[in-house]
Order: structure tokens, then sequence, then C-alpha cells
């Protein structure tokens, strides 16, 4: 169920991997440098089943990233709406995006 020409459909190992199976995978977000989940079938509105296991995974990951900090679930999908994904964002991750590389 994958749609050519879609970035996330390719699922190319560009950054940090932290999570995979059959539903998803948990890989640094290449241009926010934040944890994102990603379903792995092409489409903006997965099943409410894999909707929940998504988000648990992502959660799974941000907490142990963010290590006790703050962050929020971001499913707002930007730059690719019509492939489901959502983001982890800590309270830092807009000023890692303007001033250089990521600090956890």
């Amino acid at each position: 169920m994958s749609e050519p020409g879609c970035d996330l459909c390719e699922a190319a190992r560009l950054t940090t991997w932290h999570y995979e199976d059959e539903t998803c995978w948990v890989a640094d977000c290449e241009v926010c440098e934040v944890p994102m989940v990603v379903w792995r079938c092409h489409g903006a509105e997965p099943p409410a089943a894999a909707l929940e296991h998504m988000l648990a995974r992502l959660e799974e990951v941000a907490s142990r990233l963010f290590a006790g900090r703050s962050y929020r679930l971001d499913r707002v999908m930007r730059q690719i709406p019509d492939h489901f994904h959502a983001h982890a964002r800590d309270e830092g991750w807009w000023i890692r995006r303007l001033c250089g590389p990521a600090r956890r």
C-alpha cells in the first residue's frame, strides 16, 4: 500500500530510527529533528486501533528521549498531508531548527 514518490512510503533511513514494526516506524524527523511516527500504509486516516498503537509507540520513544522534560504530540501533517505521521515536540524544537544541530 505504498505510493510512488511519497517520501514517507520510501522510509529511507536518513536519520536515527528508534522503533519499527509492521504498523509503523519511529525515527527522527529530517526537517524538525524530533521523533515522529509514520504509518506504513499510505493514507491520512489510519483505523482507530492503528492510530492508538502508533501514538503509544511515539509516546514511548519521546518519554525515553526527552527524559522527563515536557513535550507534546503534534498530529498536524504540514509538509506531507496525505500520509499519516505525527511528531513529539519538546519545548526547544523550534530553536534547534533555527539555530543549528539537534541538542536533546
